[in-house]
């Protein structure tokens, strides 16, 4: 990556104290979706068998939308969003949007209490609150939400990080880390929501059904604290690095944008090639500044952007086959939920035993390749 500018963060390691993550309570098979996504999508034979095929090799068994509907056991699951025959338009991004306003809020508390529940800490204990999300926009937001529904004092101190896709929840961590090194007293709260369903494409682009096999929707919190203050329970998982770095000639290669009928996901096939050529001389960089080689790293928290992105950062960073396997099975299990992604992989990892030192990586527009480094 000559003449690219590398940035990374070395500050002292600050405790994870609090996991949680929380689903909408109906989800289908990718077969099944298939078969939903057929008369949204299609209007030939030809095009029907091309989606099936895009949704096959996807990587996603199941996956969950807030957006479905049926009854208290899960039966006669149903949506009523999307009508049939809108030829590529759908609901309008008001439309999509006021549905986000009333289904991202619970669903981020959720994964909020579990989080709280797990560090052992009352709400009340909570001094900063930073929520990440790309799939909505409202105001009064997320921030507000939560402050509200887990009754956090009115003081708490609120940043919110906004549309930066996939590796929001690492520019999340980030901003802990250095309202930590303000004040070591604090106690922060990050909550990453994403409605991605609400963005679904109607209509025939095989781009765009790339994107509506792979994306689902999820919440994921984390509680960090100064290691000084972090309770005797929540020994290991330190936030100890943070870094990033943008991929040259990558502008086009993937986008997310406001249309008039939904947020418009641009997903490049030279995705892949970019990580295969880039994201080796990059870590290799950053890890020798923490004092670490690749071939030390333990365990890996990599975004499953899709089966392809996996490999390709398996053959980058020349990793063996089990490497990426929690991230498989979460992109297998819940589909690509954006920002909360990485967090269900490093939820999945700590209760596997997983062992540090452990990079969270992930890949966003622009595009740029975010880095965590927990030990």
């Amino acid at each position: 990556m000559c003449g690219q500018i590398i940035r990374t963060t070395r500050l002292m390691a600050y405790t994870l104290t609090g996991l949680g993550t929380a689903l909408p309570p109906f989800s289908l098979s990718s077969e099944q979706m298939a078969v939903f996504t057929t008369p949204l999508c299609c209007e030939t034979p030809a095009q029907a068998e091309t989606l099936q095929t895009l949704f096959a090799n996807s990587g996603v068994r199941r996956k969950h939308s807030a957006l479905l509907e049926g009854d208290s056991v899960g039966n006669d699951i149903r949506q009523s969003f999307y009508p049939v025959g809108s030829g590529g338009r759908g609901p309008s991004t008001a439309q999509r949007m006021q549905a986000y306003e009333k289904l991202a809020p619970p669903l981020a508390l959720e994964a909020s209490q579990r989080a709280l529940q797990y560090a052992q800490r009352p709400p009340a204990d909570v001094t900063h609150l930073v929520t990440v999300s790309c799939t909505g926009f409202t105001a009064p937001g997320i921030d507000m939400s939560l402050i509200s529904g887990l009754d956090l004092k009115p003081t708490t101190e609120r940043i919110h990080v906004g549309y930066m896709g996939c590796h929001g929840a690492i520019n999340g961590l980030r901003v802990a880390r250095g309202l930590l090194a303000a004040d070591p007293e604090a106690v922060v709260l990050v909550s990453a929501v994403e409605l991605c369903t609400l963005h679904f494409y109607s209509g025939w682009d095989p781009e765009k059904i790339v994107a509506n096999a792979l994306f689902a929707d999820g919440a994921a919190s984390a509680v960090l604290q100064n290691s000084e203050h972090a309770p005797a329970h929540s020994a290991g998982w330190k936030l100890a690095a943070v870094g990033s770095v943008r991929i040259p000639d990558s502008a086009a290669a993937m986008s997310w944008r406001v249309g008039d009928f939904g947020f418009e996901m641009g997903l490049s096939r030279r995705i892949p090639e970019l990580i295969r050529r880039h994201l080796r001389p990059w870590m290799e960089g950053w890890l020798e500044k923490q004092g670490l080689r690749i071939d030390q790293i333990q365990s890996w928290a990599v975004h499953p952007g899709g089966p392809k992105i996996l490999e390709a950062t398996e053959l980058a960073l020349q990793l063996p086959e089990a490497a990426l396997a929690t991230s498989r099975g979460i992109l297998a299990e819940c589909g690509n939920m954006s920002s909360p992604t990485v967090l269900f992989i490093l939820d999945r990892l700590r209760r596997q035993g997983g062992r540090q030192p452990c990079v969270m990586l992930g890949f966003g527009p622009g595009m740029v390749a975010e880095a965590a480094l927990f030990v």
